[in-house]
């Protein structure tokens, strides 16, 4: 009893340890100091993903030792030729037919009949923004992860695309809903390691051209930023002075770095209700150390309506994950047409506030419901239950540019999201988001490369 407990710690043990080690190469990879890779290791630590993450893959590396000692003590008692036969048979046999049918499944799921022409005499390869901002004001903008500290090769890929604006996402992190304060930088408007590697992106977009959005988003273990609650008044104060001290600090940084358009906040409903003191508090504070242009970036689902203080800021936000439609595989003329009410309502909302509307994040992944519900994340093993469709993503976005590129009112988008770590190899399985190296990276591009009304 004692000695099969011990086994298991110490497999316990070897599965912390290969997280650790997994974690610490991917940090150092992204120019993290292992000071602050231990740090926020341990911050992990207290978060129920990764917790589940943790033990679900001690669960795999202990089966896979049951099933290694069972062999192995097979091959003592009984030999080699009984312990191949049994290996085969109860082993490799059954792995291998889930293989296969994972193969298939995956095959059949990504297996489209599309044949898009793609088109790369729209594409600029002159390795420097083309500036079409400057003629019209539109924002030709992407969400983009995974920055490192010499990126110049991706932002060139960035710019063949006619992307003129990138939206850099700085995170910060509490555990749930009512975690009543969240984490903050040792020193505001010290620069950690981390932080030296969005200064030194920002940098390294600003001498190609391109311009920057910093747009910091909160992230939480469990729940979503939108319904933060607190009990009292006085929770709310420790919770929102937590945050004041997050953007303060990286209002500082987009002033000292020159990023052009700062985000203010991100899907944060709930703060909007019950501390409205705070926000004309910050913003007002944040006008005293960056001078550059203001937006919030509010959820299409009408928090819009509850942010009073727009008029002190140069654009309104919207992350635009409205339903379009209502059917799978929906062919253009559905797309535009669901965009119709919220075309309207778009512009009752610029009539409204008399500022110009710019979607701080917009997005459809690439399978076959992406219209229905675009606001829905995928799942790791989204492929083995969802239809690919390319062609759907990009109709989509060939949808939302014709019904509004050509607004004046309308200045720009923000697609989510771009992440410079996948490959090429990828898109063929990927049902995520990204549309990079799918036929919508290229629609995006022939609608970047057009001049819009201003």
């Amino acid at each position: 009893m004692r000695k099969g407990l011990f086994i298991v710690l110490k497999v316990y043990l070897f599965t912390w340890v290969l997280f650790f080690v997994l974690f610490l190469l991917r940090a150092l990879d992204e120019s993290v100091t292992l000071t602050e890779a231990f740090q926020f290791f341990l911050e992990l630590m207290g978060y129920t993903t990764f917790l589940t993450a943790l033990h679900l893959a001690f669960l795999v590396i202990y089966l896979l030792f049951l099933i290694g000692r069972y062999f192995h003590r097979t091959y003592i008692k009984k030999g080699f030729s009984t312990m191949a036969k049994q290996a085969a048979f109860r082993f490799l046999l059954p792995t291998l037919a889930i293989f296969v049918i994972f193969k298939l499944l995956v095959y059949g799921n990504s297996n489209e009949n599309y044949a898009y022409a793609w088109d790369h005499t729209i594409e600029n390869r002159s390795r420097q923004a083309t500036n079409l901002y400057k003629t019209d004001g539109k924002h030709r903008g992407m969400s983009v992860f995974g920055w490192k500290e010499h990126n110049e090769k991706y932002i060139d890929e960035l710019i063949k695309n006619n992307i003129e604006w990138v939206a850099i996402t700085p995170f910060y992190y509490q555990k749930g809903e009512d975690t009543r304060e969240m984490g903050i930088p040792n020193e505001i408007g010290k620069w950690s390691q981390r932080d030296s590697v969005f200064i030194k992106s920002i940098a390294q977009l600003h001498a190609k051209g391109v311009r920057v959005q910093l747009k910091p988003h909160l992230w939480m273990d469990q729940g979503w930023r939108s319904n933060v609650k607190m009990p009292n008044k006085e929770a709310w104060s420790l919770w929102f002075e937590s945050y004041r001290k997050n953007l303060i600090h990286h209002a500082i940084m987009a002033q000292e770095t020159g990023v052009e358009l700062l985000c203010i906040g991100t899907e944060l409903k709930s703060s909007l209700r019950h501390a409205p003191e705070q926000w004309w508090s910050l913003v007002r504070e944040i006008k005293t150390v960056y001078k550059g242009k203001l937006t919030y970036a509010a959820n299409w689902d009408g928090e819009y309506e509850l942010v009073d203080f727009w008029g002190e800021l140069d654009y309104i936000g919207i992350q635009a994950y409205f339903p379009l439609t209502k059917t799978k595989n929906p062919n253009l003329e559905m797309i535009k047409t669901g965009w119709d009410r919220h075309v309207q309502k778009l512009h009752t909302l610029y009539k409204t506030h008399e500022k110009p509307i710019l979607f701080t994040e917009v997005g459809y992944k690439s399978e076959a419901s992406a219209t229905i519900k675009p606001w829905e994340w995928g799942t790791t093993f989204g492929i083995l239950f969802n239809k690919k469709s390319d062609r759907t993503q990009q109709r989509a976005y060939e949808a939302l540019f014709n019904r509004l590129w050509d607004k004046d009112w309308f200045h720009g988008t923000y697609i989510w999201q771009w992440d410079t770590r996948t490959s090429e190899d990828d898109a063929f399985q990927s049902v995520d988001f990204s549309p990079r190296y799918k036929p919508a990276e290229n629609t995006i591009a022939k609608w970047y490369g057009s001049v819009g009304t201003n």
